[in-house]
């Protein structure tokens, strides 16, 4: 495989000649033509609906910076939508859904959904990339996690204490599994759309995973997350799609989240990658995980910081640089070019 590969690459823990760069929300508003395209299109969920504008807000980044790969740009709440819970955007508060789960009968009154049909438009916008991209670099499709969407579709939107999702896990933990087992399946299925529409990685965002107890994390967001693993397509062999799976708050779980069969972690910025590493053994590649808020740094600090990561991973595969968490709304585009360029320079060291 090619070098423009190298992200392909670094998740199955082949030989790379650097460490392959790309960051979470690298398509989003700290970039003006994104901003541009998003009046345009009049609201977030006309942009996320529309194949041609989604592909050009994923193309953005990359023809600013030197990336080691495309995201799909969605929302992680596509499929709670096409259940029918009715999502909308409020400025300054994030997602609300209009029909949210209140009982066991809407749990259980859940549809199946066809993402080929259901959420066509998000399919389209994958094939709409892969032609775009021309094959420059490789393409992620992703979901959110079976928990991280029950987040949501229980609380009815954003929350900071999580307390209807998490009374209804300790009270009704049969039905909290029931409602697990739905989500898993469907995420399973949108994910399975995405690779055979042309997606050639996947990641599965566990926004709150680390909202949860130990136990309930294994017995819920993990063990959804491993269900959707289970279901995945990815083929077999030197061209199987790779598979990450990253939990916010979650590095305490690492040995557990590496024997889920997800070919890569993504770490956010509470862990140590050195360490990280040596608690999993070599088992997965890891993902990240410069803080965010270092892009607010001066250059000097950003290219001592991408070094210190790199460092701290060491020498060989099985790294892809990232942030720890999203990129945030107001940093200055000149700041992740800094950043880009220090993971270009600096790491092909640690791989001679």
């Amino acid at each position: 495989m090619s070098d423009r590969f190298c992200f392909i690459d670094a998740l199955l823990k082949r030989p790379v000649s650097r460490t392959p760069v790309w960051f979470m929300r690298q398509a989003g508003r700290y970039l003006p033509e994104y901003r541009q395209i998003r009046q345009q299109a009049g609201s977030f969920m006309n942009l996320c609906t529309n194949p041609e504008l989604a592909c050009e807000v994923t193309m953005q980044p990359l023809r600013r910076f030197r990336l080691d790969a495309a995201i799909l740009f969605s929302d992680i709440l596509t499929i709670p939508e096409a259940m029918g819970l009715g999502l909308s955007f409020k400025e300054g508060e994030g997602p609300c859904f209009q029909h949210p789960l209140r009982s066991e009968a809407d749990i259980e009154q859940l549809p199946r959904i066809d993402p080929e049909s259901d959420l066509r438009y998000v399919m389209d916008a994958v094939r709409l990339i892969r032609h775009e991209l021309d094959g420059k670099v490789p393409l992620i499709g992703f979901a959110g996690s079976p928990w991280t969407l029950a987040t949501y579709m229980v609380e009815g939107g954003s929350t900071r204490d999580f307390k209807r999702v998490k009374t209804l896990l300790y009270d009704r933990p049969g039905l909290m599994t029931r409602l697990m087992d739905k989500l898993s399946d469907a995420v399973a299925d949108y994910l399975n759309a995405q690779i055979a529409a042309g997606a050639q990685a996947v990641m599965l965002f566990d926004t709150w995973g680390g909202v949860l107890t130990p136990v309930d994390y294994q017995n819920f967001a993990l063990k959804a997350a491993h269900k959707v693993r289970q279901r995945l397509n990815t083929g077999e062999g030197s061209e199987r799609i790779p598979t990450i799976l990253f939990t916010k708050g979650g590095g305490q779980w690492l040995e557990a989240q590496s024997q889920a069969e997800f070919d890569a972690l993504g770490l956010d910025w509470t862990c140590d990658i050195g360490q990280a590493r040596q608690r999993v053994g070599g088992q997965v590649a890891l993902q990240g995980n410069l803080d965010p808020i270092t892009l607010y740094a001066s250059a000097s600090t950003i290219r001592e910081r991408v070094a210190d990561v790199l460092n701290s991973y060491g020498k060989g595969t099985g790294h892809v640089f990232n942030l720890g968490h999203g990129i945030l709304p107001d940093v200055n585009p000149a700041n992740v070019e800094t950043m880009v360029e220090a993971v270009h320079e600096l790491s092909p060291a640690w791989h001679q």
